[in-house]
């Protein structure tokens, strides 16, 4: 199968192969038939599958042979949950559409609203935008949803995650009722039916969640180690390890950046990538890292679904993430486009129920290594693979 029996237009084709794009993914074969029929979708599909162009580009298709008539509208609108996300997704619209009249633009929070409505009275075709700043703006009609034929909700589950269901609700109310609805998911859990359920009237449904939770292309492994030695750990591993580059995912800001100062200490220099950081630092800090002038970036999960670069070779969790799907996003760092990586997990006793979450949720148990000079004086339990969390348990009592 190739881009061309998908349906896809030569100035689309061009572009895709420009960028190297050889053979659509499994989601994209799936997917872009089936949007540019005009039917409704809800697709399940991890980070790392290529799911963005499965979208983007039979919409660019249906949208190429007219642009947007009227100031203050557009005619397809991305909802995602970070700005890194909705940075990203514009890029891969832009590159996508560079043979194509169209315009898009990024929408989004903790910045000046002045640039963004004027982007809007010049004209747009496709707004990328997060949830609260896309109900900012139409509160201040800056923007108009009357020409609006696809909306599309990227990540709904992390948008529900993050608190946006009274926002996506309110766009989804104002929406033209013959608006093709697109919803993108890691999973379809049950709050992410229920949305699915009162957004998209009769969708085709696509599900590829268990072919990508576990990629053979990811080799995964853990060190166990005791908590009091991962920072030193992490030290020798980067000391000894030839790596380009490592995206190293931490839980707080604030362990972000006393990790990043632990390291300058022993001679390693990293940055800290975190929500307290402002939005001109987070974008410098993500274009420095795409151009491989930053080797270490020490990141919380903020950047677990908003930073995607090419030929990433390994992305180490210094604290294992909850819930376990996170880990799928975090791990999909690396190995994107079905390139080879390498996720490394920093294991300690206490990290043993996260470890049996995500254990179960891969259907497998991971790879264990000691190293040398730091094995730990509290060995981590063998993982129960039906591992259910207690919360789980008494509901089900």
């Amino acid at each position: 199968m190739s881009f061309s029996n998908l349906g896809l237009s030569q100035p689309i084709l061009d572009a895709v192969a420009s960028l190297g794009y050889q053979k659509p993914t499994t989601i994209q074969t799936k997917a872009i038939p089936i949007v540019l029929k005009g039917e409704n979708l809800i697709a399940a599909a991890q980070t790392g599958t290529g799911k963005t162009a499965s979208f983007v580009l039979p919409i660019l298709e249906k949208l190429s042979q007219s642009e947007t008539q009227r100031k203050k509208r557009a005619r397809a609108i991305i909802l995602t949950p970070t700005r890194e996300l909705a940075l990203q997704v514009n890029q891969s619209i832009e590159a996508y559409a560079q043979h194509l009249p169209l315009k898009s633009m990024a929408m989004f929070g903790g910045v000046d609203y002045a640039p963004q409505k004027q982007a809007l009275i010049d004209g747009v075709d496709i707004v990328v935008a997060t949830p609260g700043r896309l109900i900012d703006l139409y509160g201040q009609r800056a923007i108009h949803f009357d020409e609006l034929e696809v909306l599309v909700l990227d990540e709904a589950d992390k948008m529900l995650d993050m608190g946006f269901i009274e926002a996506i609700n309110k766009i989804i109310a104002r929406v033209p009722e013959d608006a093709q609805n697109l919803l993108f998911s890691a999973t379809l859990s049950n709050p992410v039916r229920e949305l699915a359920k009162s957004a998209i009237r009769d969708p085709e449904e696509i599900s590829i969640t268990k072919h990508s939770a576990s990629k053979s292309n990811i080799k995964q492994w853990i060190v166990t180690v005791d908590k009091d030695m991962k920072s030193s750990l992490l030290s020798h591993m980067l000391q000894t390890n030839d790596w380009k580059q490592a995206l190293i995912f931490i839980e707080t800001k604030h362990g972000a950046a006393k990790l990043v100062s632990q390291l300058e200490k022993r001679g390693i220099v990293a940055e800290a990538f975190h929500s307290g950081r402002n939005q001109k630092v987070r974008q410098q800090l993500i274009e420095s890292f795409k151009a491989g002038e930053i080797q270490y970036l020490v990141a919380t999960g903020v950047a677990a679904r908003g930073i995607d670069i090419e030929n990433l070779p390994v992305v180490i969790n210094y604290d294992l993430p909850y819930p376990a799907d996170e880990y799928v996003h975090r791990i999909g760092r690396t190995g994107r486009a079905e390139a080879a990586g390498e996720a490394i997990s920093l294991v300690s006793k206490d990290n043993f129920k996260n470890l049996c979450m995500i254990e179960s949720r891969l259907g497998h148990l991971l790879d264990r290594v000691e190293i040398e000079g730091f094995a730990p004086k509290k060995p981590v339990p063998v993982s129960i693979l039906n591992y259910v969390p207690k919360h789980k348990r008494e509901a089900k009592d």
